[in-house]
C-alpha cells in the first residue's frame, strides 16, 4: 500500500517545479498565478493578482477559472505540496504549462517579495453576493470595488427605479438620488421604486426607504432639489459614475458639460412610448453627449413621456441596461456601450447598435475641460466654454 510519500514523489515525478524566484519572472512576464490554499491561509496574505481555488474545490472549478489551458501557470501553496498535487490534477485536465512553486507562500514571504492583503467580506456579504462570487470576473475583489463605488442617480422615476434598485441590489455601496418631486399615483405604473403607500412623499425619501431596505450595505444620499448649475458640481463631485435618467434636453446638456468637464462617465438612457435606448458617455474615453445630440430638437418634435406616452415595463428594460452598463464600467467588465449607442424597439422585439464617434467641431471635450462654463441652457445648446 502506498503512503503520502510515496504518492508525493509520484506526483513531484510527473510536475514540473521551480523556485521562487523563477516564479517571480515567470508571474512578471504575465504566466497566471493560482493560489490552492484554504480560505483562511488566503485571508492572512496571498501574491498579488492570484486567482484563489481550495485545493479541495480545484477539479470542480479550474476550468471555469482558468479558461485557456495552453496559458501558462505558477500554483503555490503554503509550503509546496498541495501544489504539486495541484499542479499534476491540472496536468491531467489538459493544461499544458503547469509549475508548481517550491516552499510555497511561506518561502516567498520570509524572502520580503511582494504580498498583499486579500480583500474580504464579512459572513453575512459572503452569503448576500455569493453569485457575484461565483463569477471569476467579479469575485470577492469585484464585489469590494462594487462596496467602495459611488453612483449618482439623477432622478428617481421610471428610468432611475430600475437602474438603482439594480445597482442596490448588486452592492454598490454608495448611491446619490437627486430628484424634487412628488410620488404621484400616474407615476406607479412604471417607477418601482415607489408604491402607493407613498403618494405624496417626496421621491427621494421613497426611494431611500426602498433601497435601504433591500440592502444594508447600501448608503443612500438625498439631492432634494434641482440640479442646476449652481450645484451640480458640488454634487456630482466624488461619484464615479451618473446615472442619467433624465427626461429634458437642458438637464442632459448640463449633465454633459459637468461630466466632461469633471471627467465622470454617464450611463445615458431614454425611452419614447415603446423605444428606449443605451449609451456609455465616457469624456475620457469616447463621445459623450454633445457629440450624438449637437442642438436639441424643437419641442414640437421632442414631447415628453407625459405627453406622447411610454409603456410601463419600457423603462425596466432599459433601465436595467443602465444599471449593467454601470457595473461593467465600475468593474472593468467587458465592453461598455462607449462609443456605442443600443437601440431598443420593444414592438419588433428588435435591438440594434449603432457606433458613435467624437464630432470634431465639438469644443466640450475633456482636454478643454478648463474652458468648460457649466451654464443653464434654459433650452438652448450654447457651448459652455470660456473664450
Amino acid at each position: 500500500m502506498a503512503t503520502f510519500r510515496d504518492l508525493l514523489t509520484a506526483a513531484k515525478a510527473e510536475v514540473l517545479e521551480i523556485s521562487t524566484e523563477t516564479a517571480a519572472e515567470h508571474i512578471a512576464a504575465g504566466h497566471i498565478v493560482l493560489d490552492v490554499r484554504e480560505p483562511d491561509e488566503y485571508q492572512e496574505g496571498a501574491l498579488a493578482g492570484a486567482i484563489h481555488i481550495p485545493r479541495g474545490h480545484l477539479e470542480s472549478q479550474i476550468e471555469a477559472r482558468i479558461i485557456d489551458k495552453t496559458a501558462p501557470v505558477v500554483v503555490y501553496c503554503a509550503g509546496g505540496v498541495r501544489s504539486v498535487f495541484a499542479a499534476r490534477t491540472m496536468n491531467e485536465l489538459g493544461y499544458q504549462t503547469v509549475e508548481s512553486m517550491e516552499g510555497g507562500f511561506g518561502r516567498w514571504k520570509d524572502e520580503g517579495r511582494d504580498w498583499k492583503q486579500p480583500a474580504s467580506l464579512s459572513p453575512e456579504q459572503m452569503n448576500r453576493y455569493k453569485r457575484h462570487l461565483l463569477l471569476p470576473e467579479v469575485g470577492i475583489e469585484g464585489q469590494k470595488r462594487l462596496l467602495e463605488a459611488k453612483v449618482l442617480m439623477l432622478g428617481a422615476g421610471g428610468l432611475g427605479s430600475p437602474a438603482a434598485m439594480y445597482l442596490a441590489a448588486a452592492g454598490v455601496g454608495t448611491i446619490g438620488i437627486v430628484d424634487m418631486d412628488d410620488v404621484d399615483a400616474s407615476n406607479l405604473q412604471r417607477q418601482i421604486l415607489h408604491n402607493i403607500d407613498r403618494i405624496g412623499d417626496r421621491k427621494v425619501d421613497s426611494a431611500k426607504k426602498t433601497l435601504s431596505m433591500l440592502n444594508p450595505d447600501v448608503d443612500v444620499v438625498t439631492y432634494d432639489t434641482r440640479l442646476d448649475a449652481s450645484n451640480i458640481i458640488d454634487i456630482m463631485g466624488g461619484y464615479d459614475v451618473v446615472v442619467d435618467g433624465a427626461d429634458n434636453f437642458p438637464s442632459r446638456y448640463l449633465l454633459n458639460d459637468a461630466s466632461v468637464k469633471l471627467g465622470i462617465p454617464v450611463v445615458h438612457g431614454s425611452i419614447f412610448r415603446f423605444e428606449g435606448m443605451v449609451s456609455v458617455f465616457h469624456p475620457i474615453e469616447g463621445p459623450t453627449y454633445r457629440d450624438m445630440v449637437p442642438e436639441p430638437p424643437p419641442p414640437e418634435l421632442a414631447p415628453s413621456c407625459a405627453e406622447a406616452g411610454v409603456l410601463g415595463v419600457l423603462p425596466g428594460i432599459i433601465g436595467s441596461i443602465q444599471a449593467l452598463e454601470t457595473i461593467k464600467v465600475i468593474l472593468g467588465l467587458g465592453e461598455p456601450l462607449i462609443g456605442r449607442i443600443l437601440s431598443v424597439d420593444t414592438t419588433e422585439m428588435e435591438f440594434r447598435v449603432f457606433n458613435l464617434r467624437p464630432d470634431p467641431t465639438n469644443e466640450v471635450t475633456y482636454e478643454n475641460r478648463d474652458r468648460i462654463i457649466i451654464q443653464d441652457l434654459q433650452g438652448l445648446c450654447a457651448p459652455g466654454l470660456a473664450h
